[in-house]
């Protein structure tokens, strides 16, 4: 029987994909001597594609590498990642301090400069320490290592207000071979679409061209990162990084009508969609998943449209956090997605209690919402009844401490 088969590497870290090195260490960016630094690396000419976020304003990491994905997109060999200070609207001096920390580490590795990227992540408006940086990459270069336990402390270092690392690990069997492909992501606030939402790097050892490299990867934050929202504010360092060593024992992904181009674009969603939703499950103050589903459209832009519309309404998000079944608020969100729907025909769920029939109240149940409200995770379905497209958005509830998290951010 042929098609693509997935497997999870239980446990598994951004190394788990052979031809991948990584470190996190201390540099003194964070308080109480935290992992704030992480480098991941490889010794082989890696394939990269890259989607940055679509704020106008983007820190000078973004810009950075930008310029290197057009310069070297098969021949990247890893990224520096530090949190604590994002490099935003730091100007010509912020540049300058990418280009410095892509050179340090290149230089320690014996590699060129435009072979390493970087990323960045905190409060912005902060110049680069770059003495505590320059000290905690000389760390990263001597203690990389490939095991799994050194991915472990990349995705810890990476973090800010994150209250736990976010990794995921797959084996991905096809036709055309097996690879692994696998991601760390940090994110807890300032998550909205579009476009990545946070940091996120993913590996694999697949043969894939540049192309199909970048192509898999717009597919695939469509239906992931692109479907989720803790607060409604897009970042000004978003960054979805994929770096491919070529080093599986597989048939070159070379064309799109593959088993091994199909294979890797269902892995690569799997896994981008495993590290979008953990970072809802750990939005600023969360204490409910939620999940949207909304079916019944016309198109599957309509269904997206109308998921994230409800996903991002703050009065919902609200209603959840204090276990009141408002459905009304819900329904609003869908009257002002911008699709064209028919009011008679709406159908909404709560779990499993239908609240809504064609329109109107249907069985609501108060005792029987209170409980499914009380639960950690929260799916809310939405039937539109005019067509057979669906899609799914994930957020979170709104809560006191989203605000105390917030309000005190830079202290």
């Amino acid at each position: 029987m042929s098609g693509t088969h997935m497997q999870t590497i239980e446990e598994g870290s951004i190394t788990s994909a052979p031809g991948f090195e990584a470190a996190g260490v201390t540099c003194g960016l964070k308080a109480a001597g935290a992992l704030d630094l992480a480098l991941i690396y490889s010794p082989h000419d890696c394939v990269g594609a890259a989607v940055f976020t679509t704020n106008a304003i983007k820190a000078a990491p973004l810009v950075y590498d930008h310029r290197v994905l057009l310069q070297n997109p098969t021949g990247l060999r890893g990224v520096v990642i530090n949190s604590g200070c994002a490099n935003a609207c730091t100007g010509e001096r912020g540049l300058q301090d990418a280009e410095a920390t892509a050179l340090a580490a290149a230089t320690a590795l014996g590699v060129e400069a435009h072979d390493l990227m970087v990323m960045s992540t905190g409060v912005i408006g902060m110049p680069m320490p770059m003495d505590k940086i320059l000290r905690g990459i000389a760390l990263a270069v001597a203690r990389r290592s490939s095991s799994t336990d050194a991915g472990h402390a990349a995705a810890r270092a990476i973090m800010t207000t994150d209250t736990r690392p976010k990794e995921a690990a797959l084996l991905v069997s096809t036709d055309d071979g097996q690879f692994t492909i696998a991601g760390m992501a940090k994110g807890a606030g300032m998550i909205h679409p579009n476009m990545a939402t946070m940091l996120c790097l993913v590996t694999s050892d697949a043969k894939i061209t540049p192309d199909l490299a970048q192509r898999a990867l717009d597919e695939a934050i469509i239906d992931s990162f692109n479907m989720i929202t803790v607060d409604g504010d897009t970042s000004t360092n978003d960054t979805v990084l994929l770096m491919a060593s070529g080093l599986a024992h597989v048939q070159p992904i070379e064309v799109p009508e593959s088993a091994g181009y199909e294979g890797f674009s269902q892995g690569l969603g799997h896994v981008l969609t495993e590290l979008a939703k953990a970072v809802v499950r750990d939005g600023e103050g969360a204490t409910r998943f939620i999940e949207i589903t909304v079916r019944g459209t016309k198109t599957r832009a309509e269904a997206r449209q109308v998921a994230r519309t409800v996903a991002r309404s703050v009065l919902v998000k609200t209603a959840i956090y204090g276990g009141d079944a408002n459905w009304g608020r819900i329904i609003c969100a869908v009257g002002y997605s911008g699709v064209a729907i028919d009011p008679g025909r709406i159908r909404l769920w709560l779990g499993d209690l239908e609240l809504v029939r064609d329109g109107e109240p249907y069985d609501v149940s108060e005792e029987r919402a209170t409980h499914i409200l009380a639960q950690p995770e929260i799916p809310v379905t939405i039937d539109l009844g005019l067509g057979h497209a669906r899609a799914t958005a994930w957020t979170c509830d709104l809560s006191h401490k989203y605000v105390d998290i917030n309000a005190h951010y830079r202290t």
